[in-house]
C-alpha cells in the first residue's frame, strides 16, 4: 500500500479529519490532502511530524491492519502482546488492537547494560511506570536515580529523559504514557 493511501486509512480509523490532523501535526491542510493523494512524497521527518499527531509511531504505521477486538473482549494473552521496541530493548504493547486508545500500555523487558539511547527522549503527555524487578537508572532533566522493585516514577514527558538497566540481571516495568507513543 502506498503512504497516501495508508496515511488516509489510519487517519479515518483513528477517526480524525484532515483538517484536525493538520491542526495536530502543525502542518497545513494541504499537506495532509497532498500526502494523500500521492502528489508529495514526504520526508521521513514530515512523516513522523504529521504521524506525531495522530499519534502513531512509524513502525505501527508502516504495519497498520484493522484488527477488531479479539474473541476475549478486552483480554491479551502474553503472546498477543506486539513487541514495539528495538533488538535491545523490548516494549510489550497492550491493546493496540484498540480503537482509538488514549493512552500506551508497556511491559518493558531490559537486558543488562541496555539503555533507550545516548540521546534523552522529549515529547508531549506524561508517563510514569513501576519496576517490577531488577535495577533501572532513571534520569528526567538533572534528576538521576536508581530505582528498584517496587519503586515508580511519574513525569510530564517534555522533559528530556532516559533509562538504563544498571543491574546484573535483566529488568522489568510496567509503564503507561499518554498521549500513546506507540
Amino acid at each position: 500500500m502506498d503512504i497516501g493511501a495508508r496515511l488516509q486509512k489510519v487517519r479515518l480509523a483513528r477517526g480524525l479529519s484532515q483538517r484536525e490532523l493538520a491542526k495536530r501535526a502543525n502542518v497545513t491542510n494541504s499537506t495532509i490532502s497532498l500526502i494523500e493523494q500521492n502528489k508529495v512524497s514526504p520526508s521521513i521527518s514530515s512523516l513522523k511530524k504529521v504521524l506525531d499527531g495522530i499519534p502513531i509511531s512509524l513502525a505501527e504505521f508502516f504495519t497498520f491492519e484493522e484488527v477488531q477486538a479479539n474473541e476475549d473482549g478486552p483480554f491479551y494473552r502474553a503472546t498477543e502482546l506486539p513487541d514495539v521496541g528495538n533488538n535491545e530493548v523490548h516494549y510489550f504493547l497492550v491493546g493496540k488492537r484498540q480503537p482509538q486508545r488514549q493512552m500506551c500500555m508497556l511491559r518493558e523487558l531490559m537486558p543488562p547494560g541496555s539503555d533507550t539511547g545516548e540521546s534523552m527522549y522529549s515529547h508531549a503527555g506524561e508517563e510514569a511506570g513501576v519496576i517490577i524487578r531488577g535495577e533501572v537508572e532513571v534520569t528526567v532533566g538533572e534528576h538521576c536515580r536508581v530505582l528498584r522493585a517496587g519503586d515508580a516514577y511519574y513525569f510530564e514527558s517534555r522533559t528530556p529523559h532516559r533509562f538504563r538497566n544498571v543491574g546484573e540481571g535483566e529488568a522489568e516495568l510496567i509503564s503507561a504514557n499518554t498521549p500513546p507513543t506507540f
